[in-house]
C-alpha cells in the first residue's frame, strides 16, 4: 500500500523525498561538514508525537520517502519511537555515523519499522577517515555498526547501506570500500562534497573525471547502490554545476523545530511550519518558492537521487532497488562481481 502510494504522489508530482532533521547535536567534529556548529543544535527539538502528528499531516501529500538525519540521529534515545512514528505511513532512513550503535539500539530500530540506514564511512584506510571525522576509533565502530543493523534486520525488505562523501584524496579507495560493505551484506552509496556545508571548496574532488571511474564499479558491483543517472551527473556537478534544480517540487526539507524549506541549504529562508501551516499551504509555497530556481551548487544525494525518478533511464534502473535486498545478500555470501 505505502509503494503504491508513493507512485501516487509521483505521478501527481508531489514531492516523494523529504530531509527531515531529528537534530542538529553532532558527537563528530568533521572537518568537510559544519552542521555541528549549527545554532539549532541548542533550539528544542520536537517529540515523537509531534512527529506522528507530522507524518500523518504530510500523508495527505502522499507516501514520502523520509531522512531522518542531523547532526547525528542516535544521539535522541527516542529515535525508534521517532521511525515508528513515521513508518506508520512513510518510508524512514536513518544515516548515521555509527559511532553510537550498539546491538540494541540497532535492534530496537529496525524492529520499529526501519525502511533503511545508511552508515558514513569515506575511507578504506581507518586512519584517514578518523582524521577527518575528527574522533579517534570512528572507522572500526562505523564497520561494527554497519554489522549490527546487518545482523539486526526484521523484515526482508530492510537495507544496510555505506555512504561515502567522494572528497580530494579518496577515489582511489572507494572500490575497496564497495567490497567491504559487499562482505558485510550491506549496499554502498557515495555523493560528493557539497562546499555549502563548509563555505570552502578544499575537499572537492579535483583529480579528473571521475563519472565513468564509478560508472564502471556500479557495473561491476550488484552491490553499488547510486543510480547510474546521478553518477553520470558527478563530473557535470564538480565542472560547475547540474541546472535545473527540483528543490521544492520533488523533495523538501524540514529542520529540527518543523519549519519547511526548499531544501536543506536553505534551512535559513523557512517558507512555512510543519506544525502550524496547513498541508495545503505547504504544498502551494514550495512551489512558488521552488519557481526559478538556478541554483547549482550542490549534488547530494537527496537531489540527485531523487531527480533521476524523473528521467527514463533513471526511473527505470531505481525501479529494481526496491525488491533488491535478496540480491545484495547473495551476493555477499559469494563475494562474486558481475
Amino acid at each position: 500500500m505505502k509503494k503504491w502510494r508513493l507512485f501516487r504522489a509521483w505521478a501527481a508530482r508531489h514531492p516523494v523525498w523529504c530531509g527531515w532533521q531529528v537534530t542538529y547535536r553532532c558527537n563528530f567534529r568533521c572537518r568537510f561538514c559544519h552542521y555541528w556548529l549549527d545554532p539549532l543544535g541548542k533550539e528544542p527539538e520536537p517529540t515523537p508525537a509531534q512527529y506522528a502528528q507530522g507524518a500523518a499531516k504530510l500523508s495527505r501529500l502522499g507516501t514520502l520517502l523520509i531522512s531522518l538525519a542531523g547532526g547525528e540521529p542516535l544521539l535522541r534515545g527516542d529515535l525508534p519511537e521517532i521511525v515508528q512514528a513515521i513508518g506508520r505511513y512513510h518510508f524512514p532512513f536513518v544515516t548515521t555515523n555509527g559511532y553510537l550503535a550498539t546491538p540494541d539500539v540497532a535492534s530496537q530500530l529496525m524492529r520499529a519499522g526501519l525502511w533503511g540506514v545508511s552508515v558514513s564511512i569515506d575511507y578504506a584506510d581507518g586512519d584517514t577517515h578518523d582524521r577527518r571525522r575528527g574522533v579517534k576509533g570512528a572507522w572500526k565502530q562505523a564497520w561494527r555498526a554497519v554489522e549490527m543493523f546487518s545482523d539486526s534486520r526484521a523484515y526482508e525488505f530492510q537495507r544496510v547501506n555505506v555512504i561515502a562523501v567522494l572528497m580530494d584524496d579518496n577515489i582511489d579507495q572507494i572500490e575497496d570500500l564497495i567490497v567491504q560493505a559487499q562482505r558485510r551484506g550491506a549496499y554502498f552509496m557515495v555523493q560528493p562534497y557539497g562546499h555549502l556545508k563548509t563555505g570552502s571548496r578544499d575537499y572537492a574532488h579535483n583529480d579528473g573525471p571521475v563519472s565513468p571511474r564509478l560508472l564502471e564499479l556500479r557495473r561491476r558491483y550488484p552491490n553499488f547502490l547510486s543510480n547510474p543517472y546521478y553518477l553520470a551527473n558527478f563530473d557535470r556537478y564538480l565542472a560547475g554545476g547540474v541546472a535545473s534544480c527540483r528543490a521544492g517540487r520533488a523533495f523538501f526539507n524540514i529542520d529540527s523545530t518543523g519549519d519547511v524549506a526548499i531544501c536543506v541549504e536553505r534551512k535559513a529562508q523557512p517558507l512555512a511550519n510543519l506544525y502550524r501551516d496547513p498541508v495545503g499551504a505547504i504544498l502551494r509555497r514550495l512551489r512558488e518558492n521552488s519557481r526559478g530556481n538556478r541554483c547549482t551548487e550542490c549534488w547530494y544525494n537527496c537531489r540527485g537521487e531523487v531527480e533521476a525518478l524523473f528521467t527514463a533511464r533513471g526511473l527505470v534502473s531505481a525501479l529494481p532497488m526496491l525488491f533488491a535486498e535478496s540480491r545484495v545478500r547473495q551476493a555477499a555470501a559469494g563475494g562474486q562481481t558481475t
